[in-house]
């Protein structure tokens, strides 16, 4: 039995069977480094991908959007980075240009259009995928979607005038694209520190509601962050090493910027230039904005990561005798003589919430998760026979968010896949407990 599916724009039109050895739900870098792993071990599979390749880069960026990390670290397996910039940073158009020429490198079984609705294990082993193209069986499925599925948007946005524009950051394009006036940033995550620049260096007005994100340096001693770090290891350092376990893989990433060649994001300096700073946003109430006491501890505390790093970079020169100019640390440009507490919201045109996303794994109904909705996994190998994540945050090393990281989780899936598949052992979770979790999501739904 086969379905034929509808043709997209970028891909030819193919038969989905309705059973396969392996199934990768998620087209995006992840998906597809697995399925080159699988192309070159001649494993059958397909690929699943909701919208098309590359749609997240392409279609939940903002205009002036690039990388934070270094031309050199994008390596997807079989596909190193080409350009001539290796010490750059690709932006928008060239990141989505480098995904989509990698796929059409060799060629995966991609199913564009298709989206996975459901995922259950099935009664005779095995699990079955409900899909927007019909019902596939699969021996092994590999979730490659990433952990940021829902934006966050606090309960109170609801309570705000509607002539106040309110957009996610992933819905964020360009300063021109809001009303004329002042705007709210609120978060100061990678997209929320390099979405306030962006509106800042338009000149707009903007107010910047500081989180507890940390920051790091561009550059320091003559080489970017980046390449120090990598030198040193900590890409590689397994999540079971970090100071803070498990728990790592909910951390917020360092704000930085590749634009313009790369530099550091300074909200000091932006607050200096005229850019209005807060602690975290609390709430609205009375027709005002209202902040936590928080915004000298947040800049404060940020500075002390960017330093740890320094003492780090520090350390490695002395241990290893490297030849590095000695540089000056930075030294704060501005801090608050007080802590704003409110802010009127008719003074606001238009609000980007940069607060983050939260993962929905409710559609898959195979018990891999803990009391948190985190799927459990041991490199990307949960405990149900024949199912796998991929892409995830710190999925096995701090280097697993990045194209590299990605390309060397995806291997040693692949490795664990074929195994199985050569071994002959079943999969899923059996009859007697595919029904237990079956009549289990009869009962959720």
């Amino acid at each position: 039995m086969t379905v034929t599916l509808t043709e997209t724009s970028s891909s030819p039109v193919r038969a989905l069977s309705a059973r396969v050895p392996v199934a990768v739900v998620g087209g995006g870098q992840a998906g597809l480094s697995l399925s080159w792993h699988l192309v070159q071990r001649g494993v059958e599979h397909v690929v699943l991908e909701r919208e098309t390749i590359a749609h997240e880069w392409a279609d939940a960026r903002w205009d002036s959007f690039c990388l934070v990390t270094p031309n050199w670290q994008c390596r997807l397996p079989g596909w190193p980075y080409r350009g001539d910039d290796p010490d750059g940073f690709m932006v928008k158009d060239e990141v989505v240009a480098f995904v989509r020429d990698y796929a059409a490198s060799f060629a995966p079984p991609v199913h564009e259009g298709v989206a996975v609705t459901r995922l259950a294990p099935a009664p005779a082993g095995g699990y079955l995928l409900s899909t927007s193209a019909g019902e596939v069986a699969a021996d092994q499925v590999v979730l490659a979607v990433g952990g940021y599925h829902l934006p966050v948007v606090p309960p109170y946005a609801t309570a705000l005038p509607e002539r106040v524009v309110q957009l996610h950051s992933q819905q964020y394009r360009s300063p021109d694209r809001l009303p004329p006036g002042d705007v709210l940033v609120v978060g100061t995550g990678q997209s929320g520190a390099q979405i306030a620049e962006d509106l800042h260096l338009a000149g707009r007005r903007v107010h910047l509601a500081v989180g507890s994100a940390p920051r790091i340096a561009r550059r320091y001693r003559g080489r970017d962050m980046v390449d120090w770090l990598h030198d040193m290891g900590h890409y590689d350092m397994p999540v079971e090493e970090h100071r803070d376990g498990a728990a790592a893989r909910m951390g917020t990433n360092h704000y930085v910027t590749g634009r313009d060649g790369g530099r550091d994001i300074d909200l000091r300096r932006f607050a200096r230039e005229g850019m209005q700073l807060y602690g975290p946003l609390t709430g609205v109430r009375d027709g005002r904005f209202t902040f936590a006491p928080e915004l000298a501890a947040n800049l404060d505390r940020a500075d002390r990561v960017d330093d740890s790093a320094k003492d780090l970079v520090d350390a490695y020169i002395e241990r290893t005798g490297t030849d590095a100019p000695v540089e000056p640390r930075y030294t704060p440009v501005w801090a608050p003589e007080t802590e704003p507490e409110a802010l009127d919201v008719d003074r606001i045109a238009a609000i980007v919430w940069a607060i983050g996303f939260r993962a929905d794994w409710s559609w898959v109904r195979v018990p891999v998760f803990d009391g948190a909705g985190y799927p459990t996994h041991v490199r990307g190998v949960t405990a149900a026979p024949g199912l796998y994540v991929l892409g995830l945050p710190w999925l096995h090393t701090w280097g697993s968010g990045r194209f590299a990281g990605i390309a060397r989780d995806a291997e040693y899936l692949a490795d664990r896949i074929t195994e199985l598949a050569g071994s002959g052992a079943p999969t899923g979770l059996g009859r007697a407990l595919a029904g237990a979790a079956a009549a289990s999501a009869a009962g959720i739904a």
